[in-house]
């Protein structure tokens, strides 16, 4: 498999990743930041997998159910065939809450003829460090291991548990199901039970499904994104992760690997805006809550990210018995960015408190909490704007004057003052238009640069930089400013590859790049349709969707020269941006309607 053509199962406690061919390479129980049961995705020979085998005649292909996370498998050889429906359950249960349990069920349908398969059950817990052993038991077959720490999960089926585990070929004559439990069950697992399991899950997700705004244009795409970015999220904190895997490599064979099963701050905060945006705000009111809970003291420092159960110490260390994904060395868990200083955050935060009030203000229940961490945010800026940090990009070597982390500083005054207003806290607002002047002031005297025509990557650098394409976005500038035109023109000369886009092309703590960051093409389209380039920004957005995988989903970065997909995956940022972009067209595509029926 060449390409990262998984799709994602989850139930926003955890999550699974299912190969084209229906084999699961990627599981973490019991939670998205456990230690693997299944992680072929990151060693093919000891990583573990859960895989169904059929002869060389049959086909397979693979889709969504509509408008629900349920991913449906089918194997034919044109006599022969059935379908596996993988998920993870999730549902409202009867006295409040939500039955979301770490367990992933299969559920196998025959569809015509006498069907055939194996399975390759080969659970391989916490991260394949030991041994792990497997016991057909009387209820259910038992793999546990004893190397690093006891750990231990649970198959139940209908299929014969020793034909399954000895890999013998099994005829498939009625719905039958697998369920892998990371805990004992108490009462009895059954085909019926497995397939109560599905409808009440397929409800959820369509239910969940038609609570998303309608556009006239990409709606499928939109859906997509929005059920994906949705499974991104964790229910028990509120927290929302920036992907589901560790140390998928930004180009093969290098060492830009980085586990991202943690809440960065900035990609959550953008997530929940835009999800927010297509109407579920219970995502937007949890994450508010997580990060309300992680500010307990006025002075504390925001840290860029955080465990998904709120942790502040993410000590990164690796794996060095697994080979990496196709070789790529090495695996890492836990993420020592964790402690870096990025001055951006202040101003995402704001940003996202502020967009939270204007949409809820009548149904904020933290409204005095939200207040002292506005003025706390302010004093913090206050403080600090005038100081170097790591980026955006999170550079590992110097501290440098990144104009997207003073642009968000910024950003963090201006919606303070707007924040103040909606509470009527306007003692506050003289001095803090002060220092939002000083600060704007500052960005134009020294992140410009005439000879490059642009707001460059750092104070004093000619390099371009594709954050700096978000200014417009945040407000800072005007689309139609010609400092800002210039500066989209700019990227796009020196930063644009085919129609992908580098982050930068200055190298870094580890060379030159080779791989586009799947979400700066999307800032890049958006900033072509907000200077007036529209034909040609849904030219480049019609290209950029062709380069999904087969089920629609993005990684981190998009290789220039093959296309194919790299980086952790799915990956929360680029299916973020995707929704901002189709729902620019759409929304314009309404209005050129709206206008030609008036003028008929």
């Amino acid at each position: 498999m060449d390409n990262l053509d998984y799709g994602i199962i989850g139930n926003c406690r955890s999550a699974a990743l299912v190969s084209k061919t229906g084999s699961i390479d990627w599981c973490c129980l019991p939670e998205f930041d456990s230690s693997s049961v299944f992680a072929k995705l990151l060693d093919e020979e000891i990583g573990g997998s859960f895989e169904i085998l059929v002869g060389d005649d049959y086909s397979i292909s693979q889709k969504y159910l509509k408008r629900t996370a349920l991913l449906i498998t089918t194997f034919s050889n044109g006599e022969d065939s059935f379908e596996v429906y993988d998920f993870m359950p999730r549902y409202h249960k009867e006295g409040g809450g939500y039955h979301a349990p770490p367990e992933l069920i299969r559920y196998f349908i025959p569809l015509s003829g006498r069907p055939k398969f194996r399975v390759k059950y080969d659970p391989k817990l916490e991260y394949a460090m030991g041994e792990t052993e497997t016991y057909v038991k009387r209820n259910f077959v038992a793999s546990l291991t004893y190397g690093e720490k006891f750990d231990t999960v649970f198959l139940y089926t209908s299929f014969n548990k020793n034909a399954v585990i000895e890999g013998r070929e099994i005829e498939l004559t009625e719905d039958g199901y697998f369920s892998m439990a990371y805990n004992e069950k108490i009462f009895k697992s059954t085909v019926n039970s497995a397939y109560l399991d599905m409808e009440r899950t397929k409800v959820y997700w369509l239910n969940w499904s038609s609570r998303t705004s309608r556009y006239t244009e990409y709606t499928q795409q939109i859906n997509r994104s929005a059920i994906t970015l949705k499974m991104l999220s964790y229910d028990r904190s509120g927290a929302v992760l920036a992907a589901a895997t560790t140390s998928l490599p930004e180009t093969i064979g290098e060492v830009r690997n980085w586990d991202y099963r943690f809440c960065w701050i900035r990609d959550a905060s953008m997530v929940v805006k835009v999800v927010s945006d297509l109407g579920h705000k219970n995502i937007a009111k949890r994450y508010l809550k997580f990060i309300i809970d992680l500010i307990p003291d006025k002075d504390e420092k925001l840290q860029i990210m955080y465990g998904i159960n709120k942790e502040k110490k993410l000590t990164e260390e690796t794996l060095d018995h697994l080979s990496g994904y196709k070789g790529s060395k090495p695996v890492r868990i836990g993420n020592a960015a964790y402690a870096q200083r990025q001055n951006d955050i202040y101003g995402i935060l704001m940003d996202v408190i502020h967009a939270q009030l204007v949409r809820f203000q009548t149904d904020i229940e933290n409204g005095e909490e939200l207040w002292t961490i506005t003025k706390g945010i302010v004093w913090i800026v206050g403080k600090h704007w005038q100081e170097p940090d790591k980026g955006i990009w999170e550079f590992r070597t110097e501290d440098r004057h990144f104009t997207f982390s003073k642009m968000l500083c910024w950003v963090a005054v201006d919606r303070a003052i707007k924040v103040a207003r909606i509470f009527g806290k306007t003692h506050k607002i003289d001095k803090w238009k002060l220092l939002e002047q000083e600060i704007r002031a500052d960005i134009h005297e020294n992140a410009w640069s005439e000879k490059a025509q642009a707001f460059t990557q750092s104070y004093g650098s000619e390099f371009l930089d594709a954050s700096v394409l978000l200014m417009e976005s945040y407000g800072f500038i005007d689309a139609k400013d010609p400092k800002y035109v210039s500066t989209v023109h700019a990227v796009e000369r020196e930063l644009s590859n085919d129609g992908l886009l580098y982050r930068y092309k200055n190298e870094d703590d580890f060379g030159l790049p080779s791989s586009s960051f799947t979400i700066c093409t999307f800032w890049f389209i958006n900033s072509l349709f907000k200077i007036g380039e529209v034909d040609k920004a849904r030219k480049l957005f019609d290209q950029l969707l062709g380069y999904s995988n087969h089920l629609g989903l993005f990684s981190e970065d998009i290789d220039f020269k093959t296309k194919r997909l790299l980086g952790n995956f799915p990956q929360a940022y680029s299916h973020l941006a995707l929704i901002e972009c189709a729902i620019n067209f759409s929304r314009k595509a309404s209005e050129e309607q709206v206008r030609a029926n008036m003028e008929e």
